[in-house]
Protein backbone atom coordinates (compact mmCIF):
# COMPACT_ATOMS: atom_id res chain seq x y z
CA UNK A 1 0.00 0.00 0.00
CA UNK A 2 1.55 3.25 -1.10
CA UNK A 3 2.25 5.87 1.54
CA UNK A 4 2.64 9.50 0.57
CA UNK A 5 4.48 11.85 2.93
CA UNK A 6 2.98 15.28 3.35
CA UNK A 7 4.98 18.46 3.50
CA UNK A 8 4.42 20.06 6.90
CA UNK A 9 5.00 23.48 5.40
CA UNK A 10 2.16 22.89 3.00
CA UNK A 11 -0.04 21.88 5.88
CA UNK A 12 0.65 25.18 7.59
CA UNK A 13 0.43 27.39 4.52
CA UNK A 14 -1.84 25.48 2.16
CA UNK A 15 -5.53 26.33 1.78
CA UNK A 16 -6.55 22.69 1.91
CA UNK A 17 -9.88 21.69 3.47
CA UNK A 18 -8.09 19.88 6.29
CA UNK A 19 -6.19 23.01 7.29
CA UNK A 20 -9.37 25.06 7.28
CA UNK A 21 -10.96 22.51 9.60
CA UNK A 22 -8.11 22.88 12.11
CA UNK A 23 -6.12 19.78 11.14
CA UNK A 24 -3.05 19.36 13.37
CA UNK A 25 0.44 19.84 11.87
CA UNK A 26 2.03 17.87 14.71
CA UNK A 27 1.21 14.50 16.23
CA UNK A 28 -0.45 15.04 19.62
CA UNK A 29 0.96 11.75 20.94
CA UNK A 30 4.70 11.84 20.06
CA UNK A 31 4.87 15.47 18.89
CA UNK A 32 6.26 14.26 15.55
CA UNK A 33 5.95 16.30 12.42
CA UNK A 34 6.16 13.49 9.83
CA UNK A 35 2.53 13.09 8.86
CA UNK A 36 1.71 10.46 6.25
CA UNK A 37 -1.34 10.12 4.04
CA UNK A 38 -2.40 6.56 3.12
CA UNK A 39 -3.77 6.65 -0.40
CA UNK A 40 -5.48 3.28 0.01
CA UNK A 41 -7.48 3.98 3.16
CA UNK A 42 -7.60 7.80 2.73
CA UNK A 43 -6.35 8.31 6.27
CA UNK A 44 -3.81 10.72 7.75
CA UNK A 45 -1.56 9.22 10.44
CA UNK A 46 1.75 9.83 12.14
CA UNK A 47 4.76 8.24 10.51
CA UNK A 48 6.55 7.80 13.86
CA UNK A 49 3.99 6.31 16.23
CA UNK A 50 1.21 5.36 13.76
CA UNK A 51 -1.55 7.40 15.42
CA UNK A 52 -4.45 8.02 13.00
CA UNK A 53 -5.21 11.72 13.00
CA UNK A 54 -8.29 11.62 10.77
CA UNK A 55 -9.46 11.26 7.18
CA UNK A 56 -7.16 12.63 4.52
CA UNK A 57 -8.18 15.28 2.05
CA UNK A 58 -9.85 14.36 -1.18
CA UNK A 59 -7.93 15.55 -4.19
CA UNK A 60 -10.08 17.51 -6.61
CA UNK A 61 -7.37 18.62 -9.03
CA UNK A 62 -7.30 15.51 -11.23
CA UNK A 63 -6.90 16.27 -14.94
CA UNK A 64 -9.87 15.58 -17.21
CA UNK A 65 -9.34 12.79 -19.74
CA UNK A 66 -11.55 12.08 -22.71
CA UNK A 67 -12.79 8.50 -22.74
CA UNK A 68 -12.76 8.37 -26.55
CA UNK A 69 -9.00 8.95 -26.66
CA UNK A 70 -8.15 6.38 -24.02
CA UNK A 71 -6.67 3.15 -25.42
CA UNK A 72 -8.98 0.93 -23.38
CA UNK A 73 -11.88 3.25 -22.69
CA UNK A 74 -15.22 3.25 -24.44
CA UNK A 75 -16.75 6.25 -26.11
CA UNK A 76 -20.28 5.88 -24.81
CA UNK A 77 -21.04 6.95 -21.25
CA UNK A 78 -24.52 6.90 -19.80
CA UNK A 79 -27.55 4.65 -19.50
CA UNK A 80 -28.42 2.03 -22.09
CA UNK A 81 -30.84 3.29 -24.74
CA UNK A 82 -33.13 0.51 -25.99
CA UNK A 83 -34.35 0.13 -29.52
CA UNK A 84 -37.11 2.55 -30.39
CA UNK A 85 -36.00 5.21 -27.92
CA UNK A 86 -36.88 8.83 -28.70
CA UNK A 87 -34.68 10.69 -31.15
CA UNK A 88 -31.71 12.45 -29.59
CA UNK A 89 -31.10 16.16 -30.21
CA UNK A 90 -27.76 17.91 -30.39
CA UNK A 91 -25.80 18.54 -27.21
CA UNK A 92 -26.47 22.29 -27.11
CA UNK A 93 -29.69 24.12 -27.84
CA UNK A 94 -29.56 27.53 -29.42
CA UNK A 95 -31.64 30.22 -27.82
CA UNK A 96 -33.00 33.31 -29.50
CA UNK A 97 -33.25 35.70 -26.54
CA UNK A 98 -29.87 35.72 -24.78
CA UNK A 99 -26.36 34.61 -25.58
CA UNK A 100 -24.22 32.15 -23.64
CA UNK A 101 -23.31 34.79 -21.03
CA UNK A 102 -26.90 35.85 -20.42
CA UNK A 103 -26.73 39.14 -22.27
CA UNK A 104 -29.74 40.25 -24.26
CA UNK A 105 -29.47 39.92 -28.03
CA UNK A 106 -30.36 42.53 -30.55
CA UNK A 107 -33.06 42.01 -33.15
CA UNK A 108 -30.53 41.13 -35.87
CA UNK A 109 -28.78 38.60 -33.67
CA UNK A 110 -32.11 37.07 -32.63
CA UNK A 111 -33.03 36.56 -36.27
CA UNK A 112 -29.60 35.10 -36.94
CA UNK A 113 -29.76 32.60 -34.07
CA UNK A 114 -33.36 31.76 -34.89
CA UNK A 115 -32.27 30.81 -38.39
CA UNK A 116 -29.45 28.67 -36.98
CA UNK A 117 -31.91 26.89 -34.68
CA UNK A 118 -34.20 26.16 -37.62
CA UNK A 119 -31.26 24.77 -39.59
CA UNK A 120 -30.25 22.59 -36.65
CA UNK A 121 -33.74 21.11 -36.24
CA UNK A 122 -34.02 20.43 -39.96
CA UNK A 123 -30.63 18.72 -40.10
CA UNK A 124 -31.45 16.49 -37.14
CA UNK A 125 -34.78 15.56 -38.71
CA UNK A 126 -33.11 14.69 -42.01
CA UNK A 127 -30.43 12.55 -40.42
CA UNK A 128 -32.86 10.32 -38.58
CA UNK A 129 -34.13 7.28 -40.49
CA UNK A 130 -36.79 6.31 -37.98
CA UNK A 131 -40.35 6.60 -39.34
CA UNK A 132 -41.72 6.53 -35.80
CA UNK A 133 -40.19 9.84 -34.79
CA UNK A 134 -42.92 12.11 -36.14
CA UNK A 135 -45.64 9.50 -36.52
CA UNK A 136 -48.62 8.87 -34.22
CA UNK A 137 -47.78 5.16 -34.49
CA UNK A 138 -45.51 5.40 -31.43
CA UNK A 139 -48.34 6.52 -29.15
CA UNK A 140 -50.71 3.95 -30.62
CA UNK A 141 -48.12 1.22 -30.09
CA UNK A 142 -47.65 2.30 -26.48
CA UNK A 143 -51.39 2.33 -25.72
CA UNK A 144 -52.03 -0.99 -27.44
CA UNK A 145 -49.09 -2.66 -25.68
CA UNK A 146 -50.37 -1.47 -22.32
CA UNK A 147 -53.89 -2.74 -23.08
CA UNK A 148 -52.54 -6.15 -24.10
CA UNK A 149 -50.20 -6.35 -21.10
CA UNK A 150 -47.06 -6.70 -23.19
CA UNK A 151 -43.61 -6.21 -21.65
CA UNK A 152 -41.28 -3.44 -22.77
CA UNK A 153 -39.08 -5.76 -24.81
CA UNK A 154 -42.05 -6.87 -26.93
CA UNK A 155 -43.04 -3.24 -27.47
CA UNK A 156 -39.50 -2.43 -28.65
CA UNK A 157 -39.63 -5.41 -31.01
CA UNK A 158 -42.97 -4.20 -32.38
CA UNK A 159 -41.47 -0.77 -33.06
CA UNK A 160 -38.54 -2.39 -34.85
CA UNK A 161 -40.87 -4.54 -36.97
CA UNK A 162 -42.96 -1.46 -37.79
CA UNK A 163 -39.86 0.40 -38.99
CA UNK A 164 -38.82 -2.54 -41.18
CA UNK A 165 -42.31 -2.89 -42.64
CA UNK A 166 -42.55 0.85 -43.35
CA UNK A 167 -39.16 0.92 -45.07
CA UNK A 168 -40.06 -2.08 -47.24
CA UNK A 169 -43.51 -0.79 -48.20
CA UNK A 170 -45.54 -3.47 -46.43
CA UNK A 171 -48.04 -0.92 -45.07
CA UNK A 172 -48.54 1.08 -48.24
CA UNK A 173 -52.25 1.75 -48.69
CA UNK A 174 -53.21 0.46 -45.22
CA UNK A 175 -54.48 2.42 -42.26
CA UNK A 176 -52.48 3.01 -39.11
CA UNK A 177 -54.46 0.60 -36.94
CA UNK A 178 -53.87 -2.45 -39.14
CA UNK A 179 -50.17 -1.58 -39.53
CA UNK A 180 -49.63 -1.23 -35.78
CA UNK A 181 -51.69 -4.35 -35.08
CA UNK A 182 -49.68 -6.44 -37.54
CA UNK A 183 -46.44 -5.26 -35.92
CA UNK A 184 -47.72 -6.09 -32.43
CA UNK A 185 -48.91 -9.53 -33.48
CA UNK A 186 -45.58 -10.26 -35.21
CA UNK A 187 -43.67 -9.23 -32.07
CA UNK A 188 -45.87 -11.50 -29.95
CA UNK A 189 -45.17 -14.38 -32.35
CA UNK A 190 -41.43 -13.76 -32.11
CA UNK A 191 -41.45 -13.95 -28.31
CA UNK A 192 -44.00 -16.76 -28.09
CA UNK A 193 -46.68 -14.75 -26.28
CA UNK A 194 -50.19 -16.20 -26.54
CA UNK A 195 -52.01 -13.30 -28.17
CA UNK A 196 -54.55 -13.85 -30.94
CA UNK A 197 -55.53 -11.78 -33.93
CA UNK A 198 -58.95 -11.25 -32.38
CA UNK A 199 -57.50 -9.77 -29.19
CA UNK A 200 -55.20 -7.41 -31.08
CA UNK A 201 -58.00 -6.33 -33.43
CA UNK A 202 -60.36 -5.66 -30.51
CA UNK A 203 -57.80 -3.45 -28.78
CA UNK A 204 -57.20 -1.42 -31.96
CA UNK A 205 -60.86 -1.34 -32.99
CA UNK A 206 -60.38 -2.86 -36.46
CA UNK A 207 -61.71 -5.95 -38.20
CA UNK A 208 -59.88 -9.22 -37.73
CA UNK A 209 -59.78 -9.88 -41.48
CA UNK A 210 -58.17 -6.51 -42.09
CA UNK A 211 -55.51 -7.23 -39.48
CA UNK A 212 -54.88 -10.65 -40.99
CA UNK A 213 -54.25 -9.19 -44.45
CA UNK A 214 -51.84 -6.62 -43.01
CA UNK A 215 -49.97 -9.33 -41.12
CA UNK A 216 -49.62 -11.46 -44.27
CA UNK A 217 -48.20 -8.49 -46.16
CA UNK A 218 -45.79 -7.80 -43.30
CA UNK A 219 -44.61 -11.41 -43.11
CA UNK A 220 -43.96 -11.44 -46.88
CA UNK A 221 -41.91 -8.24 -46.64
CA UNK A 222 -39.83 -9.53 -43.73
CA UNK A 223 -38.96 -12.71 -45.59
CA UNK A 224 -38.11 -14.91 -42.59
CA UNK A 225 -41.08 -16.97 -41.36
CA UNK A 226 -42.43 -15.95 -37.98
CA UNK A 227 -42.56 -18.78 -35.41
CA UNK A 228 -45.92 -20.15 -34.35
CA UNK A 229 -46.84 -19.75 -30.71
CA UNK A 230 -46.56 -23.03 -28.82
CA UNK A 231 -49.85 -24.60 -27.78
CA UNK A 232 -48.54 -25.02 -24.24
CA UNK A 233 -48.40 -21.24 -23.91
CA UNK A 234 -52.12 -20.97 -24.73
CA UNK A 235 -52.86 -23.82 -22.34
CA UNK A 236 -50.98 -22.18 -19.46
CA UNK A 237 -52.81 -18.91 -19.98
CA UNK A 238 -56.29 -20.40 -20.37
CA UNK A 239 -55.80 -22.77 -17.44
CA UNK A 240 -55.02 -19.84 -15.19
CA UNK A 241 -57.98 -17.78 -16.37
CA UNK A 242 -60.41 -20.71 -16.08
CA UNK A 243 -58.93 -22.02 -12.78
CA UNK A 244 -58.47 -25.55 -14.11
CA UNK A 245 -57.42 -28.37 -11.84
CA UNK A 246 -54.09 -30.15 -12.41
CA UNK A 247 -55.96 -33.29 -13.56
CA UNK A 248 -57.81 -31.40 -16.29
CA UNK A 249 -54.63 -29.72 -17.43
CA UNK A 250 -52.78 -33.05 -17.60
CA UNK A 251 -55.61 -34.51 -19.68
CA UNK A 252 -55.47 -31.58 -22.08
CA UNK A 253 -51.71 -32.03 -22.47
CA UNK A 254 -52.23 -35.70 -23.27
CA UNK A 255 -54.90 -34.82 -25.85
CA UNK A 256 -52.55 -32.30 -27.45
CA UNK A 257 -49.88 -34.97 -27.86
CA UNK A 258 -52.39 -37.34 -29.44
CA UNK A 259 -53.82 -34.86 -31.93
CA UNK A 260 -50.60 -33.05 -32.79
CA UNK A 261 -49.60 -33.46 -36.42
CA UNK A 262 -52.92 -34.99 -37.56
CA UNK A 263 -54.14 -33.77 -40.98
CA UNK A 264 -57.61 -32.93 -39.69
CA UNK A 265 -56.31 -30.36 -37.18
CA UNK A 266 -53.97 -28.59 -39.62
CA UNK A 267 -56.59 -25.98 -40.50
CA UNK A 268 -57.71 -25.29 -36.92
CA UNK A 269 -56.55 -22.20 -35.06
CA UNK A 270 -54.19 -23.00 -32.16
CA UNK A 271 -56.15 -21.06 -29.54
CA UNK A 272 -59.46 -22.52 -30.74
CA UNK A 273 -58.03 -26.04 -30.57
CA UNK A 274 -56.76 -25.55 -27.01
CA UNK A 275 -60.10 -24.06 -25.93
CA UNK A 276 -62.00 -27.02 -27.40
CA UNK A 277 -59.74 -29.55 -25.65
CA UNK A 278 -60.20 -27.70 -22.36
CA UNK A 279 -63.97 -27.89 -22.82
CA UNK A 280 -63.83 -31.65 -23.50
CA UNK A 281 -61.39 -32.43 -20.67
CA UNK A 282 -63.35 -30.44 -18.10
CA UNK A 283 -66.53 -32.36 -18.95
CA UNK A 284 -64.63 -35.64 -18.84
CA UNK A 285 -63.42 -34.99 -15.26
CA UNK A 286 -66.80 -33.80 -14.00
CA UNK A 287 -65.67 -30.21 -13.62
CA UNK A 288 -67.30 -28.61 -16.66
CA UNK A 289 -66.91 -25.06 -17.80
CA UNK A 290 -69.63 -23.18 -19.63
CA UNK A 291 -69.24 -23.03 -23.39
CA UNK A 292 -69.72 -19.27 -23.29
CA UNK A 293 -66.94 -18.85 -20.75
CA UNK A 294 -64.49 -21.06 -22.63
CA UNK A 295 -65.27 -19.33 -25.91
CA UNK A 296 -64.70 -15.90 -24.35
CA UNK A 297 -61.36 -16.92 -22.85
CA UNK A 298 -60.26 -18.63 -26.06
CA UNK A 299 -61.24 -15.65 -28.25
CA UNK A 300 -63.52 -17.79 -30.45
CA UNK A 301 -67.23 -17.92 -31.07
CA UNK A 302 -69.47 -20.56 -29.55
CA UNK A 303 -70.18 -21.98 -32.99
CA UNK A 304 -66.47 -22.39 -33.69
CA UNK A 305 -65.93 -23.95 -30.27
CA UNK A 306 -68.78 -26.42 -30.85
CA UNK A 307 -67.57 -27.50 -34.29
CA UNK A 308 -63.93 -27.79 -33.15
CA UNK A 309 -64.97 -29.84 -30.13
CA UNK A 310 -66.91 -32.28 -32.33
CA UNK A 311 -63.95 -32.66 -34.70
CA UNK A 312 -61.48 -33.31 -31.90
CA UNK A 313 -63.87 -35.62 -30.07
CA UNK A 314 -64.31 -37.73 -33.21
CA UNK A 315 -60.55 -37.78 -33.76
CA UNK A 316 -59.80 -38.83 -30.19
CA UNK A 317 -62.46 -41.54 -30.28
CA UNK A 318 -60.96 -42.92 -33.49
CA UNK A 319 -57.50 -42.97 -31.94
CA UNK A 320 -58.81 -44.75 -28.85
CA UNK A 321 -60.60 -47.37 -30.99
CA UNK A 322 -57.43 -48.05 -33.01
CA UNK A 323 -55.41 -48.43 -29.82
CA UNK A 324 -57.94 -50.88 -28.34
CA UNK A 325 -58.01 -52.94 -31.57
CA UNK A 326 -54.23 -53.18 -31.75
CA UNK A 327 -54.05 -54.37 -28.15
Amino acid sequence: MALLALDVGNLVRGPSPGAEQGAATRCPECKGTRLVRDAGSAELHCGDCGLVLGPAWISDDLPFTDGSTAPEGGRGVGPFVPAGAPRKQLGSTLGIRRDGQGRALSADRRNYYGHLKWLMDREVSRRTDNPLERSPARDLLARSSASLGLPAVVRSEAERVFRIGSQRGAFRGRNLGSSVGASLYAACRRFGLPRTLGEVSNVLGIRRSELGRAFKALSRSIGAPLPIVNLQAYLARYAQELALSPQVRSTVEAMLRETQGHPEVSGLSPHGMVAALIYLASEQHGDPRARTQVARVGSVTEVTLRSTSRTLERLLAGRAAKTATSE
